[in-house]
């Protein structure tokens, strides 16, 4: 359990046995066994945070500093929202009574937060400047090409949907080229992902987000090519059944009654039905989109299977798909930053979620997920663009706002690697939408 230690209780070069969080509880401060220095105290006084929480105690001697995922997932406090964020990301449309999680209560508590640092007020950080910053790391024809995908995905499901026979070559190039977009664009296609750029084609987005996940985590798993490219196209078509649910169903803002429901979970036989039997591919792919919804302790759906009996495939899209929901703003909540979806996913504790697929993701995509906007201790916004295997919380960062205020729009801040600048850490995660509510 976190306990508080308060501002007036700490001092420089202390140590503690476990990882010290921000007032939050979320975002953390110093590492276990990293020393207290002059800066973050700076930092806690600057920002008027009156305590810090940890689950450890003051140490004394040398101690060891690892930020191994294993270590992150023992220590990661659990979010009591995680499970409910989790479950309710199945449920499409919500009922009118859920929860609004990332809730503009916590919100405005970061905005005050940001609206009182001085790093922020005394450098002149105007929202302006702020709101320019998911743009900054954009190419155009990068951009370009992800919309494509979305837009050509969409097509494709506008005639399945008529009726019109489907065309597996047209899938099998939209994969392959997902695939080359991956390999040279990883980091920036997952801002996109993260940033929400796209405000319309629902499904296809969503679709074309799941398949980049997936075939990230996949390829971290050493997957060999064609069973990656099956990945993409299991992942591109994981939802395809909801083309045979009818409209009033899938927009229905109101509580499901049983019917409803039965006829919304049909959609993974649809998609098998229409994988199989119409776009003609194998019934591995077929198996690996009807089976996203299965859950790790038997409790999902259509056939209840668990463990090691779902298909591998279908174990991926179903972190990928779960992920990618959660960081995708519904008519019912707010969007999460990739922290806290990332966050959320380790506090499954084995329940819906193979944890050898969920290790993987961290692994690859880190703590602070490729593309998520940071602010540093030294007060300088940046943007993950590559993670450490063993050690998530330390990425790979590009300098978008440095800490004197100078913004840098062509992508030409400075490189900084979290594991070898130990001097630097991540604050905590930025929401772009933050600073929309503060403009």
């Amino acid at each position: 359990m976190l306990k508080k230690v308060y501002r007036k209780d700490l001092a420089e070069g202390m140590r503690f046995s476990a990882n010290v969080f921000f007032d939050d509880g979320a975002n953390m401060l110093i590492a276990k066994g990293v020393p207290l220095k002059a800066r973050e105290l700076d930092a806690l006084d600057r920002w008027k945070i009156p305590y810090v929480l940890t689950a450890g105690s003051v140490v004394t001697g040398d101690f060891p500093v690892s930020d191994s995922v294993d270590e992150v997932v023992d220590l990661e406090e659990v979010d009591c929202e995680a499970e409910a964020v989790v479950d309710e990301i199945e449920k499409e449309p919500a009922p009118a009574h859920v929860k609004q999680f990332s809730s503009g209560q916590e919100k405005k508590k970061t905005s005050d937060a940001l609206k009182e640092t001085p790093a922020i007020d005394e450098l002149a950080f105007t929202s302006e400047q702020i709101l320019k910053l998911p743009a900054v790391l954009v190419q155009d024809s990068v951009y370009e090409a992800y919309t494509g995908l979305i837009t050509e995905l969409d097509a494709i499901y506008s005639q399945l949907k008529e009726g019109s026979e489907g065309k597996s070559r047209a899938i099998d190039r939209l994969a392959t080229n997902l695939l080359a977009l991956i390999q040279t664009n990883r980091s920036e296609v997952v801002g996109f992902i993260l940033g929400g750029e796209i405000v319309d084609m629902d499904l296809a987005k969503s679709s074309v987000n799941t398949a980049i996940l997936s075939t990230i985590i996949a390829t971290h798993l050493e997957f060999p090519r064609h069973r990656i490219m099956q990945v993409a196209i299991a992942a591109l078509l994981h939802d395809v059944g909801m083309l045979r649910v009818p409209d009033a169903i899938v927009r229905k803002e109101g509580k499901l009654d049983d019917g409803e429901l039965y006829a919304m979970r049909s959609h993974a036989n649809y998609g098998y039905k229409i994988i199989v039997n119409d776009l003609l591919y194998p019934d591995e792919v077929g198996k690996a989109a009807m089976h996203h919804h299965e859950r790790w302790d038997g409790t999902g759906y259509p056939a209840g299977l668990a463990g090691d009996r779902i298909e591998l495939i279908a174990r991926i899209i179903s972190v990928a798909d779960a992920f990618e929901a959660m960081v995708s703003p519904r008519s019912w909540r707010d969007s999460m930053v990739g922290y806290l979806a990332m966050k959320n996913l380790l506090s499954d504790n084995c329940r819906r979620f193979d944890p050898e697929v969920i290790k993987a993701m961290i692994q690859c995509m880190g703590i602070f997920p490729i593309g998520s906007l940071v602010l540093l201790n030294n007060s300088a916004i940046a943007r993950v663009v590559e993670s450490h295997r063993e050690a998530p919380l330390r990425p790979v960062l590009r300098i978008l706002v440095d800490e004197f205020g100078t913004l840098f729009p062509q992508n030409e801040g400075e490189l900084i690697d979290l594991l070898v600048n130990r001097n630097l850490f991540i604050a905590r995660a930025i929401d772009i939408a933050e600073y929309r509510s503060i403009a």
